[in-house]
């Protein structure tokens, strides 16, 4: 029996931060260079989220509303080339876009996640191909057929928009991204468009799209990237730029006006080229109201 090693491996404490924002009717990342806002705890953080607040307003100059912890992510080899091993306490955050900030569309880390335009020809034409020739690689291809139809539905009504980290763990597993290349020789051609990110920066970021997504469909946090007064037609976008899907305008209202979420401010929006539509905002006390059974932000599908 061999004796047992006394030295304890060395451990380092990260915050990192999901910050996201709607803008242009398209959702946005709060970025540094190739990494999502992060540092290490330090001794003068009172809180867990006052040092992760800290870490991102002297990183990016971008102040946080709402936040709240994601996951806790402390893979042994999730930061290669560090001699200890480095556990990251993530955080969801909701800002409103504010510069010098450095912002990216999230679609940019993730292009197979936007079905706005109907399905995604990246995952029809090229990632259900190159998954499928994976799946017969293995010894299990029926398995793994399994697994890439419950993640990658190719048509609209079997696309589920939660399954954002199960999509990509899978793309990872099947050496399609450019991050499984740090661990195992893969052909350049092999691999999908979408940009890379430091350490598994990307896993985490596909961890807070897939929470805010489902999140959006039974509590209103949309409202926190809204501004104060909004259009319906405002809001709807924002929540199909998170869900990545086109909903149908006629019954998204009618849900909204059955929550009672909104109501009119007395004001229009004027100046937009189109008609003038009548500008709402967010009913907070609602939030009081319903603290028990929850208020539902519908994500009714146009099929």
């Amino acid at each position: 029996m061999s004796p047992i090693d006394p030295t304890p491996e060395p451990l380092r404490l990260e915050l990192s931060a999901v910050v996201v924002a709607v803008t242009a009717d398209e959702p946005r990342v709060l970025v540094v260079g190739d990494a999502l806002p992060s540092g290490p705890l330090e001794p003068d953080h009172r809180t867990l989220e006052l040092g992760l607040r800290a870490w991102v307003e002297a990183q990016t100059h971008q102040p946080l509303g709402y936040v709240e912890q994601l996951y806790t992510f402390a893979d042994r080899d999730r930061t290669p080339g560090h001699s200890e091993r480095v556990i990251s306490l993530s955080y969801l955050g909701l800002a409103k876009e504010a510069s010098p900030a450095s912002w990216q569309n999230w679609y940019r880390y993730f292009p197979w996640e936007d079905w706005r335009g109907g399905p995604n020809r990246l995952v029809v034409d090229t990632i259900l191909p190159r998954l499928a020739l994976w799946a017969d690689e293995g010894s299990e291809p029926h398995q793994r057929r399994q697994r890439i139809a419950v993640s990658f539905g190719a048509s609209e009504r079997s696309w589920n928009e939660d399954l954002v980290l199960q999509r990509f763990e899978l793309l990872y597993e099947a050496g399609l991204v450019p991050e499984a290349a740090r661990t195992r020789p893969i052909p350049a051609d092999r691999l999908v468009p979408g940009e890379a990110m430091t350490h598994d920066h990307r896993r985490i970021l596909a961890t807070g799209i897939a929470r805010l997504r489902a999140k959006i469909k039974y509590r209103p946090v949309v409202f926190e990237l809204l501004p104060a007064a909004f259009t319906l037609l405002q809001l709807q976008r924002s929540v199909e730029a998170l869900a990545g899907r086109r909903l149908h305008k006629q019954n998204f209202r009618r849900l909204i006006e059955a929550q009672g979420l909104v109501e009119e401010t007395g004001e229009i929006e004027v100046g937009t080229g189109g008609r003038p539509a009548k500008l709402v905002r967010f009913r907070r006390e609602i939030l009081a109201e319903r603290a028990v059974s929850g208020t539902k932000l519908p994500l009714s599908r146009t099929a």
